[in-house]
């Protein structure tokens, strides 16, 4: 028996993920524009004299801080349903309760925390600079790789026993 907390964490991956795409559909407008601010203050963009080069500089930055926030949602959702399917696996899986515990929640609590590296590299990128941002924010980015061990370990289990359907 798999614990109902990976289950929740795998949900509430995939409530963010849809939650912020309603929020660009509502008001992409307002993530622009907050991006644009900080860049705006960047110390590396004010020294910029030519002001077709600051702005071209400037629209250059704010697409790719855009993108992070982009990469949010679909990580959110995306690794929130691959979670979601591992999970359900692994309920149907035999084998030590100890390896289905810990696949399911290195899988549960790396899937839902990967994506906030790319949340919070979006949000505070266009004042500290995306690299820097994203450095701040690494131990997110580590997640993928507790996600990735929850994989290793169910494809383990996956060798060692038979899921457990009907009519086999």
């Amino acid at each position: 028996m798999i614990n109902k907390a990976p289950f929740v964490l795998a949900l509430l991956g995939m409530v963010g993920g849809v939650f912020i795409a309603i929020l660009f559909g509502v008001n992409e407008e307002f993530f622009k524009s907050k991006i644009d601010e900080g860049l705006q203050t960047q110390p590396q963009f004010q020294a910029l004299t030519d002001p077709q080069k600051k702005q071209d500089k400037i629209k250059e930055e704010a697409t790719k801080n855009w993108r992070y926030y982009q990469r949010y949602h679909f990580h959110a959702t995306g690794i929130g349903s691959m979670s979601m399917g591992v999970l359900l696996l692994l309920s149907l899986l035999t084998g030590p309760i100890s390896l289905k515990r810990a696949a399911s929640y290195c899988t549960a609590v790396g899937g839902f925390l990967y994506p906030f590296v790319w949340l919070f590299a979006a949000i505070y990128g266009p004042h500290l600079g995306r690299s820097v941002a994203k450095e701040k924010f690494v131990v997110f980015g580590y997640m993928g790789g507790v996600f990735l061990l929850g994989l290793i370990l169910t494809l383990i289990l996956l060798g060692l026993r038979q899921p457990k359907l009907e009519n086999d």
